[in-house]
Order: C-alpha cells, then sequence, then structure tokens
C-alpha cells in the first residue's frame, strides 16, 4: 500500500505566506549551497549535482504544472542484467554512464536521433572480484574533470579516459580483491585531484581514502580510517569538537591488539567539497566484524565522517556517528553543504540522514552537532546526547554472542544506506529515500582469514512498523526538524533522488515505477512503469536542442534486491547478510534488468 501523510500545519503557515509574498521568510528557512561549490546549470558533471552534493537542478522547463506529460525520449540498454546504481552524468553533448560489473564506460551522442553510442571504453575488470562484492556487483558512476571521464572498477582501479575519444589516459591499480578488496564508489574530482576510497568492511578489510593526481593519477596522499595518527594524517590541525574523538592515537586504543589492522572504516560512499574552506567531507563504514562483543572500544575512526584538507589530506575534525557500532551502521551516507541562518545565526552546516536513524545538522567548520532528530523507526537508541555527541544506546536492543536480540530498529541497512537525498533552497526541504526496516541480530564468533567473509553475525530483516511497507520517502523540514509528508513503498526505497527549480522532485522505486512528486506537496504527478526495479541515481539536464531531460538507470540489484540479480533462495531469511528476509516477495514484483531511460516534454 502507498499513502502520504498530511503536511505539517505548523511549518505549512510561514511557507504559504512565503510563497504567496515572496516574503524574507523563505530565504531564512532555507539554506543555500555556497556559491563556489555550484555547477553549470546545464549540465550534469557529477553524480551529486555539485561540491555541495543538493542533488538540485535549476532547470525548470520541466514542472509541477506539466510533469503530467512527460514522455520516452530515448532508451539504451547496458547488456548487463544486476543493479545498476550509477549515475548517467552529462558533459556538453555527451551522456556517460558505467555498467556494473565488467564496468562498461558508455558515451552516448545527444547531438543524433536516439543517442546512439558515441564510443565505449571497456576494461578487462578481473572476473574474481564478483566472489568478494559484499553486496552485488555495482557502480555508482563516473565523474567529469578537465576534459577527462574519470570512474572506478570492480577488481579496484580507478581509470581516466579523454571525455571526446574514450581513449585511456592512465589505468592505476589500488585495490587487492585478494584480501576481499573492492571498489565501488564514484570519485570526486575537485582542484586537479580525483578522491577515490575502498570497500570490503565485511572481508575485515583495512578503510582509506586517497588523492590521485588528475593528470597522472599518481597517488599524493592516502589516510587511513583505522591505525596510528601518521597513517590516518592526523596532526596539529586536528581539533574535533567533542572529548570522545580527542586523544592520540584513538585508532589503535580504541581496538583490541592489533585488530584496527583489519577493522574496516572503508570509504564507499559520498564526498563533498567545499572551495570556500578548501576542505571534504567524507564518511567511514562500519568496524568489522559486526560482532561488537569481538572488538570492545569505541574502533575509532569507522562509523564517522572527517573533515579533511583537501590539498593535503590533513584531519581536520572528526565526528563518530556510531561509537563501537553495533549493527553495520556505515557512516558513508552523502553530507550535504548549506549556508543558513541557524537559530539567528549564520552557519556553514552539513545535513546527513544518517544511517542509524538521524537527521544530524553539523557546523561543517569545528563538527560541532547542532541538532539529531529520528527521521524513521528508532528503537535502537533513545538521542543524540548534544553536549557529548555521543549517541545513547538503548541496552535491551544491544547484541550478544549466542543470543538472538529481536526487532532491532532499524536494521543493518539502517534507515537510510547509500541512495542519496536531494535538497530544494527553493522549498528548504531535504527529499530523504529510507529504509522501514528491522531485524533479529544473534552475533556469533568470527575468525579473520583474508578474503574471506569477516562479520560474526547471523542476521534476519523484516518490515519495520506499519502496515508492512518496507519503505519510505520524506520531505523534511531542516530548519524546524520536521517531517513534512512521506509517501509509503512496498519494498525498500532503493533509489536516490533529484530536485529541481520546477518545483518536482524525482525518484524509482523497487517495482520500476519512475515517479515525479510535487515538491511542495507530495502529490503524485507523473508515474511511468519500467522494465525493472530502480535502485539507479535520477539526474537532468539540457540536452543540445535546448529542452530538459530527466535520466534514470532501471535494474533491480545492490544488497536489497540482490535476491533477484543473484537468484537466492528466498526461504533463505539469513541470506545476503540477512536482506533477502525482507525481500522474499521480491521476486514476485520485478526481474532482472539493465536499461537506460531518458524522459522529455512533447
Amino acid at each position: 500500500m502507498i499513502w502520504m501523510r498530511y503536511i505539517d500545519r505548523r511549518s505549512f503557515v510561514p511557507l504559504l505566506f512565503a510563497l504567496v509574498f515572496n516574503s524574507p521568510v523563505a530565504a531564512q528557512q532555507s539554506g543555500t549551497p555556497p556559491s563556489a561549490a555550484r555547477t553549470d546549470v546545464g549540465n550534469w558533471v557529477m553524480p551529486a549535482k555539485d561540491y555541495a552534493s543538493t542533488r538540485f537542478s535549476e532547470l525548470d522547463e520541466i514542472n509541477s504544472g506539466n510533469a503530467s506529460k512527460l514522455q520516452v525520449a530515448f532508451t539504451f540498454s547496458m547488456g548487463i542484467n544486476r543493479g545498476q546504481e550509477s549515475a548517467p552524468i552529462v558533459v556538453g553533448n555527451s551522456l556517460f554512464v558505467v555498467t556494473p560489473y565488467p564496468n562498461i564506460l558508455y558515451a552516448l551522442d545527444l547531438t543524433k536521433p536516439g543517442a546512439p553510442v558515441k564510443w565505449k571504453y571497456e576494461p578487462k575488470t578481473e572476473a574474481s572480484a564478483q566472489g568478494v562484492a559484499c553486496c552485488d556487483t555495482v557502480n555508482r558512476g563516473p565523474v567529469s574533470g578537465d576534459g577527462r571521464i574519470y570512474f572506478n572498477t570492480l577488481d579496484g582501479h580507478t581509470i581516466a579516459v579523454d571525455a571526446e575519444t574514450g581513449q585511456e589516459i592512465w589505468n592505476v591499480k589500488l585495490g587487492d580483491i585478494n584480501i576481499g578488496e573492492t571498489m565501488t564508489m564514484a570519485p570526486l574530482f575537485a582542484k586537479g585531484k580525483v578522491y577515490v576510497g575502498n570497500s570490503g568492511g565485511e572481508f575485515g578489510v583495512r578503510g582509506w581514502l586517497q588523492a590521485l593526481d588528475a593528470t597522472s593519477g599518481k597517488t599524493l596522499w592516502k589516510a587511513w580510517s583505522t591505525g596510528p595518527d601518521k597513517d590516518v594524517l592526523i596532526g596539529p590541525e586536528f581539533r574535533p569538537f567533542y572529548s570522545m574523538d580527542q586523544g592520540q592515537d584513538l585508532g589503535v586504543t580504541s581496538w583490541p591488539p592489533d585488530a584496527w589492522q583489519h577493522g574496516g572504516g572503508n570509504v564507499w560512499g559520498w564526498i563533498s567539497y567545499d572551495p570556500e574552506l578548501n576542505a571534504i567531507y567524507y564518511g567511514t563504514g562500519n568496524p568489522g566484524p559486526w560482532n561488537p562483543d569481538a572488538r570492545p572500544g569505541d574502533n575509532k575512526w569507522t562509523a564517522g565522517i572527517f573533515a579533511r584538507d583537501a590539498d593535503t589530506g590533513a584531519a581536520r575534525w572528526f565526528y563518530q556517528w556510531s561509537p563501537h557500532d553495533l549493527y553495520d551502521h556505515d557512516g558513508v551516507n552523502e553530507q550535504i553543504l548549506l549556508d543558513l541562518n541557524w537559530r539567528g545565526k549564520p552557519r556553514k552546516v552539513l545535513v546527513r540522514a544518517e544511517r542509524n536513524g538521524y537527521v544530524y545538522v553539523m557546523d561543517r567548520v569545528t563538527g560541532e552537532v547542532l541538532s539529531a532528530t529520528p527521521f524513521a523507526a528508532v528503537n535502537s537508541s533513545t538521542a543524540v546526547d548534544l553536549k557529548t555527541g555521543r549517541l545513547q544506546m538503548s541496552p535491551d536492543k544491544e547484541p550478544e554472542t549466542g543470543k538472538v536480540v529481536r526487532d532491532i530498529c532499524p536494521a543493518a541497512p539502517g534507515a537510510k544506506d547509500w541512495n542519496p537525498t536531494a535538497y530544494s533552497p527553493k522549498t528548504g526541504y531535504l527529499y530523504i529515500p529510507h529504509n522501514n526496516l528491522c531485524m533479529d541480530f544473534e552475533g556469533i564468533e568470527p575468525n579473520y582469514i583474508a578474503g574471506t567473509p569477516f562479520v560474526g553475525a547471523n542476521v534476519a530483516m523484516k518490515a519495520g512498523p506499519g502496515d508492512g511497507h518496507r519503505g519510505e520517502y520524506t520531505a523534511w523540514d531542516i530548519s524546524s526538524g520536521k517531517e513534512i509528508w512521506t509517501i509509503n513503498e512496498r519494498f525498500p526505497v532503493w533509489s536516490g533522488t533529484l530536485a529541481t527549480a520546477g518545483n518536482v522532485v524525482f525518484y524509482g522505486n523497487m517495482e520500476g515505477w519512475f515517479k515525479a512528486l510535487d515538491a511542495q506537496t507530495g502529490e503524485l504527478l507523473w508515474q511511468y512503469k519500467t522494465g525493472s526495479g530502480i535502485i539507479g541515481q535520477p539526474t537532468t539536464y539540457r540536452g543540445p536542442d535546448g529542452h530538459q531531460y530527466v535520466a534514470i538507470l532501471s535494474g533491480v540489484g545492490g544488497w536489497a534486491g540482490v535476491i533477484v540479480a543473484n537468484d537466492l533462495d528466498a526461504r533463505d531469511r539469513t541470506a545476503a547478510l540477512g536482506f533477502v528476509g525482507a525481500m522474499q516477495d521480491l521476486p514476485t514484483a520485478t526481474t532482472k534488468g539493465g536499461m537506460l531511460y531518458v524522459f522529455r516534454l512533447p
């Protein structure tokens, strides 16, 4: 069943006045991304649209008054029927998109009817990488910069090709699949550098972020997520706001002896960049193993967020979302950078809908948490203590080795996983595609063997509170910290989302419906049934003909949809690290696929 909650009157009244009279109230309630962090209007050069990660487009030809008329402009078969998580990016007259393994990069010519292939680059990705991909063989997209396209491959390579010809410029190997290390993230290009991180926390792989020279691919610096301060690039500039993150060599002392060497903290999510502060912001993944009994301590620097100098990599501050993470709550989600009036003062903030179930508003200069409010069903914790910064856990939901703890909310994928939010400065709302999932969790004894799973838990997921729905799409007022409206979906909403100046937001569901909603009210304006479940990232661009287009990949998979992509047995509720327990009926709702769909007005 799909339904929508009503708009909160307290939020609606001032909003109505702002809309009718164009008053300063709207400007005070809405933040804006730093001007230096924005990109050109017509193109979409990176998955996040801009350095501030807003996923907001100023294009408004498609608007709430005409979105109902959207129709297919062209399609393109990806040729791979696995989870399609890539963002289609557009630079000039070309659209670029990456397949799941074997990570073929395509350039489509937008000047010609049907957007035929302009060129394709096919890396020789090692087949054995598929065997150590935790949660499907996905890729989250390419990025453009300085006339080149950069992307990662599942077997741990970062590659640069000429955007016009597809000719390889450089190809560097950064990961080792023999220890379970893979790369699925979308790189970030900024200031002549390409920032990339690794995956593999479920194999005990030690996390890192590297900055590569965009011209040569040479590593300029590498920051580990665990280990001594020199490895983590912690030095005199490091000034974390909270005492829990202060101290020497916490990346060692907050672990059992030597456990940090296979402690996870992988960097497989999103990176934002503030050119004015010359800072990058990114999250670190879960500690290994999942079973917390095997790793007493806070397990720095996992399940948290770093602010670093973009040139040197030197850490400026760190904040840990989930100290001594109990539930596989990776801290890799996107952070949206905004300048806004917060409680009457201008603040440079970052906003995150975090896996542990809270929307955080943080001062991005200091790392102070200004607010943290639940946006989904949460019983594993009670609050975030704003004085100490520490998440307050619920003792009755803490896992134990040899004991099944039931109905923990949110489940391991969190209230929201990697799938990115969007922010509209026109409404002041954060649009959150997320989960409504809980789980049963049993800790078991883990054993670390390089290249094999290092989890130490049996998990079975299930629908969260309500009528059995497992996904939600929420409009969230950042200033008030309140939900405005929510759409409930049958399955987890595993796609990203997009907001536009035309007062329209877009997202897809795992049954294959691609939807356009009114950004103010949540009213369904239009929907189109694609051939497979949607877990991709919608983007929009101005074509060579001057008209606005919207693009999305259809192709179910990823952790949520691996039951279909891998033909898993629905009777095994613990399969796919427990996600099959919540998705046993997905094979009856969708099939495998791999198709790019692009829409426009007549």
